[in-house]
């Protein structure tokens, strides 16, 4: 593994268009499992000038019957919810406004197919809702254990974010993006060489003293975030770098759901096996098994076991149990990935009732509205509270060290 380098992340805000997507999405994930725990839910979103669509599939108790009609009042509900997050976010522009938006909802019954393989049957478990491969990924870069530059670009634009709904800076708008790049030494960041943020803002906002004082603004937040020790005099600033940031969110891109992947996991410090989260239930392993993957990652760190870990896991549509299941500590694990492997496997199948669909879902209690505040600034690295993000937890420490025989 290198140890001096240059590593670069980047982030999103939560009025970017993708992530406003992303955040309509989960929002339908969390209204239905309202209703019943064990819908299975798949929701696409489009977002573009005065439109939002929605299309996937779904079956639930109380939500929608096999043949596609809707149970009383549901659909004037997912209307409110949507309306509700853009609102919730801040758009009320003339090019997308949380009141006055075209909104379609062409969401359509599961097919049968999928859920004759999904479901779990007398003699069969809950199998995997798709084939795929998922990574979980830690590191001792920050205190959350997440890789440093993306950790700072979510903090900056949640900073920001947060000036902007207190009033503190009313010149901001919704739409921004960031991008740290980080200069490592013994694998450790040292230094912010280069700082870009480009940031959605109010007309007259990129003239004259204006400009000077959105801009230092600006460095002002990233201030609060970035340690003072990381902040030297050849660190480069790109600040609104085009000049001008007025036409934004959904009215200046088009969104979708799931097209932020890597914002939403470890900003390319780790593989990434293609499936977004947003939008899909925890019966869907492109969700679930990557949460537990950081979980278990995130307790190997926590542990002392390694200053870097990777996990993958593997699952076939319709099959419980995962195809294989892979450790890479990048040559920082206190014993060998081999033995760190078969102590995971021992912790996964002791404390969480194995690595199968339902085995995460329980063992996580997955199966709440707890989804809408993982759609932006990253589904990782967040502070567990309560019910919300319990792949964050690091209670399994103390039994991967006594597995691992550390």
């Amino acid at each position: 593994m290198r140890s001096d380098y240059l590593f670069t992340s980047e982030s999103v805000s939560e009025g970017h268009p993708d992530k406003v997507a992303d955040q309509i999405s989960d929002a339908i994930v969390d209204l239905f499992l309202g209703k019943d725990p064990e819908a299975r839910i798949a929701c696409e979103t489009l977002t573009t000038t005065q439109l939002v669509v929605l299309a996937g599939e779904i079956r639930g108790r109380g939500i929608m019957d096999t043949e596609g009609n809707w149970s009383p009042g549901v659909p004037e509900e997912i209307e409110q919810v949507v309306r509700e997050t853009v609102r919730r976010i801040g758009y009320e522009q003339a090019g997308f406004h949380w009141q006055t938006f075209r909104f379609e909802n062409n969401l359509h019954p599961q097919s049968a197919h999928i859920a004759q393989g999904v479901d779990a049957g007398d003699n069969k478990d809950e199998g995997a809702g798709d084939q795929g491969i998922m990574f979980g990924f830690a590191c001792d870069e920050t205190p959350d254990l997440m890789p440093a530059t993306l950790d700072y670009s979510h903090k900056i634009l949640q900073q920001l974010a947060n000036d902007r709904h207190s009033g503190a800076a009313p010149f901001l708008e919704p739409d921004a993006k960031s991008q740290v790049t980080l200069r490592f030494a013994d694998g450790q960041p040292v230094e912010a060489t280069a700082i870009v943020v480009s940031t959605q803002h109010k007309a007259g906002w990129d003239e004259g003293d204006n400009d000077l004082a959105l801009k230092a603004w600006v460095k002002g937040a990233i201030a609060k975030v970035i340690p003072a020790a990381l902040l030297t005099e050849n660190t480069v600033y790109h600040i609104n770098p085009t000049g001008s940031f007025e036409i934004g969110g959904p009215d200046g891109d088009a969104g979708m759901t799931g097209r932020k992947i890597i914002v939403d996991t470890y900003g390319g410090a780790s593989p990434h096996g293609g499936g977004a989260f947003s939008g899909k239930d925890p019966t869907k392993v492109d969700r679930s098994a990557a949460y537990v993957t950081r979980y278990l990652a995130k307790n190997v760190v926590a542990a002392g076991l390694a200053r870097r870990c990777t996990i993958q896991i593997a699952y076939a549509i319709g099959v419980s149990q995962p195809l294989s299941l892979y450790i890479d500590t990048h040559g920082t694990g206190v014993v060998s990935d081999a033995a760190l492997e078969a102590a995971v496997t021992t912790v996964a199948r002791d404390r969480l009732g194995g690595l199968t669909p339902r085995g995460i879902r329980v063992s996580l209690a997955l199966n709440k509205p707890i989804y809408s505040p993982t759609a932006a600034y990253g589904h990782f690295g967040r502070k567990p509270d309560g019910d919300l993000f319990p792949w964050e937890r690091t209670d399994l420490a103390n039994a991967l060290k006594a597995a691992a025989g550390v």
